[in-house]
């Protein structure tokens, strides 16, 4: 089945960027939010993205026209009714997931394939809301920040998913210009399960004095080749989100390399989650890293 109709939950950085991709794929794409000025902030981050690729040179007016005609902002469960592929990616709450899946089941029709954009909870977890028949349809559709540049999806799994969705899975990565890998459904996934430990282990080192935090960054970047630092990556991804898989990851292995380092939560507690308010391990202006701030 080629996906033409697509349904996001969520506006958020991931669920705009994935709304974006789908949209200059010539898919129709509706996105919902809980309400008008978290919808409006997302649609504007990505309208925002066309009109910068315009003044830019690197879009043509029309085909920013065109992308736009493709993406439409709903606040209604009942308005994704007739989506071929909807994907959830709303906040890492187990909660608010089975909640949003529980309304998407009574909506969509039967050949509707469902999938979490979740980066740490297994996708299992969501069955126990979900119809029976609405079981082989469900897996996992993990996109990475930010979306319109990062070429990985990791497709994940059930026990229950069928062929049939797989393979309609790959051809609409394919379809967006990504490449899949498919992964089990097991928290952590393949990327953050080798990432996140990566990531918690330099927190550990800014947080026993090993080095400092640009020194750190500058050692991986060109030590081992890696086109961003740890600490840097970990305040571009937000350490609200870096604690809360960890969290999980934590809960489901019980390894001490999963645990949220007390650097990381005391961030956390002090509003500095990154990028996303300013400061973190490091100052930011917008999207441009300034200074390491004191830990």
């Amino acid at each position: 089945m080629d996906i033409q109709r697509i349904g996001i939950v969520g506006c958020g950085l991931m669920g705009s960027g994935i709304a974006q991709c789908a949209a200059e794929a010539g898919c129709q794409v509706w996105v919902k939010e809980a309400d008008e000025a978290l919808l409006a902030k997302g649609l504007a981050r990505i309208h925002g993205a066309w009109d910068r690729g315009v003044a830019k040179g690197k879009i043509q007016e029309a085909q920013r026209n065109e992308w736009r005609q493709n993406l439409h902002g709903t606040l209604a469960f009942p308005t994704l009714a007739e989506c071929d592929l909807v994907v959830e990616a709303i906040p890492e709450r187990l909660d608010l997931k089975l909640q949003t899946f529980a309304e998407l089941d009574r909506v969509l029709g039967v050949s509707a394939i469902l999938c979490t954009n979740t980066s740490s909870l297994s996708v299992a977890q969501i069955s126990p809301v979900l119809a029976p028949h609405r079981l082989p349809r469900l897996a996992g559709l993990h996109f990475f920040n930010p979306v319109p540049v990062m070429p990985l999806v990791e497709i994940i799994r059930t026990l229950a998913t069928d062929e049939d969705t797989l393979a309609t899975l790959r051809g609409f990565v394919q379809k967006l210009g990504k490449t899949s890998v498919m992964a089990p459904d097991a928290p952590g996934f393949v990327v953050n399960r080798l990432l996140v430990p990566y990531l918690l282990d330099a927190m550990r080192c800014a947080e026993q004095r090993l080095a400092t935090a640009e020194d750190l960054d500058t050692a991986m970047k060109l030590g081992c080749g890696h086109p961003m630092g740890p600490l840097h990556l970990s305040d571009f991804i937000g350490l609200d989100t870096m604690q809360s898989v960890a969290e999980v990851l934590f809960d489901a292995f019980g390894e001490p390399r999963f645990k949220a380092p007390s650097l990381l939560r005391q961030l956390v507690a002090a509003g500095r989650l990154g990028r996303k308010t300013g400061s973190g391990f490091y100052r930011w202006d917008g999207e441009k890293r300034m200074e390491a701030l004191p830990l």
